[in-house]
């Protein structure tokens, strides 16, 4: 169920142990890399992390060649960008990670022509699940309803002796679940209520000028005004900007740009000035993280497995969205392919949970110590007040010291584990170094290897 980015790799794994695969989507699929309506927040900045590069590249080999070929933007960071963080401008020193700044309707579209080339796999599109077929003991496939705009329109079972969750973080499936007798599971939430607008811009010569690709001024405690702008395929550029409940992003055009003054430095207001805009400016609210805990003890089903932002939604504004995607599709071919063990219903969804435990950490971890933050999880456990502590240290130095900072952006892009910040050179740096000396200005060029 979901014809997005989680369920398109999940399906293209699950044809390599099926005899037929069919992936039901309630939009019509789009010709070439235009939007769907079911994926509101497509307008918005997306990239794809090294640690998503990685997974999509052992799903669907040749797909990164296929990405630069079609024009997505490549960004090292933090060479190719000018960043802001903590009160600070980054060292621009040689890039230790790379990011994908292209559209999400330009990467959806090339993994959907790849995915549905597949005969194993079908499709069916402009239809609505609207419930489970089966009992508490088993799911046996969904009920669909054409998407005619009539609540009451008949609905049509389609059986299924797996049935695999990936629509999103708006899902019906917990309800669902307990409709046919099951439990839903437990939540876990934080929301600190964060809100982003967005908008198109080309700048002048279609380019930031220099050797930079992209401004980026992250948020935080102190400062929770954040914004950038990034590269697309186009050559154009889009350009967000956010805030906190109660002071959210305007999208009326002159309101839209008035905002951008509120960051902690005029650049991304300077650059908006020589800049043409080609869009309106698009909002986005629902930004809280939401861990659904089907890995618990309970009631649940066999045959029924949640992926993607349907088991675990992440604040959109740390990136991880479309990388715990695909690294939970390599979770899931994984644990089917395991022959030590039989694949059940709980232990592979144990399995796609431990695939996004890594991005819930840094987002839930960060979106704890934001003002207002409410939710089921705020508080955390004297491990996690340990780990804050840490953190906040790492977060100090990484603007100035290279190998803390190298460590850090390894973690923050999902290429290594968070072990990696406990490594002697940067636990050492850490716990017994200052924090290094940074750029007084925003970097105009990265720094050169020595």
């Amino acid at each position: 169920m979901g014809g997005s980015l989680a369920g398109l790799l999940a399906a293209h794994v699950l044809a390599r142990h099926a005899d037929r695969v069919t992936v039901v989507e309630r939009d019509r699929f789009p010709d070439g890399s235009d939007s769907r309506p079911g994926v509101p927040q497509g307008r918005h900045p997306h990239v794809l992390l090294q640690g998503g590069q990685t997974a999509l590249e052992s799903l669907l080999p040749g797909f990164l060649a296929q990405l630069r070929e079609a024009g997505a933007p490549r960004v090292g960071m933090p060479a190719d960008m000018v960043l802001w963080q903590s009160g600070r401008w980054l060292r621009r020193v040689p890039a230790s990670t790379h990011i994908y700044t292209g559209s999400r309707a330009q990467l959806e579209a090339l993994v959907r022509e790849r995915v549905l080339a597949d005969p194993v796999i079908g499709a069916v599109e402009g239809a609505d699940a609207v419930g489970l077929l089966g009992d508490a003991a088993r799911v046996r496939g969904v009920l669909l309803r054409d998407r005619s705009g009539d609540a009451r329109g008949e609905q049509r079972p389609l059986e299924a002796d797996l049935v695999v969750d990936a629509t999103g973080s708006g899902t019906k499936a917990p309800q669902w679940l307990e409709a046919i007798g099951a439990e839903r599971p437990p939540e876990e939430t934080i929301d600190t209520g964060l809100a982003y607008a967005s908008r198109v811009y080309r700048g002048g010569n279609g380019a930031l000028g220099g050797e930079t690709l992209g401004y980026y001024v992250y948020p935080g405690p102190q400062q929770p005004h954040g914004g950038g702008v990034l590269p697309l395929e186009d050559g154009s550029h889009l350009v967000i900007v956010s805030g906190l409940r109660g002071d959210e992003p305007p999208t009326e055009d002159e309101e839209f740009v008035a905002y951008t003054k509120r960051l902690a430095h005029p650049l991304l207001d300077r650059w908006i000035e020589d800049a043409e805009p080609l869009s309106p400016a698009f909002g986005y609210r629902r930004t809280a993280n939401i861990r659904r805990r089907y890995d618990l003890p309970g009631r649940r089903p066999a045959g029924f497995l949640a992926t993607g932002d349907a088991l675990c939604t992440f604040n959109p504004i740390y990136g991880q969205g479309m990388a715990i995607a695909a690294m939970s599709a390599v979770a899931l071919g994984d644990a089917l392919a395991d022959r030590r063990r039989t694949p059940t219903t709980r232990r592979v969804q144990r399995a796609l949970l431990a695939a996004s435990r890594q991005a819930w950490d840094i987002s839930a971890g960060a979106d704890r110590s934001m003002p207002g933050a409410v939710g089921t999880a705020t508080e955390g456990g004297p491990a996690d007040r340990v780990a804050g502590w840490y953190l906040r240290r790492v977060q100090e130095r990484s603007p100035g010291d290279p190998v803390v900072g190298r460590a850090f952006r390894q973690v923050l892009s999902l290429a290594e584990p968070v072990t990696a910040l406990l490594a002697p050179p940067v636990a050492r740096a850490v716990l017994f170094g200052p924090p290094g000396p940074t750029p007084v200005d925003p970097p105009a060029a990265p720094e050169r290897a020595l």
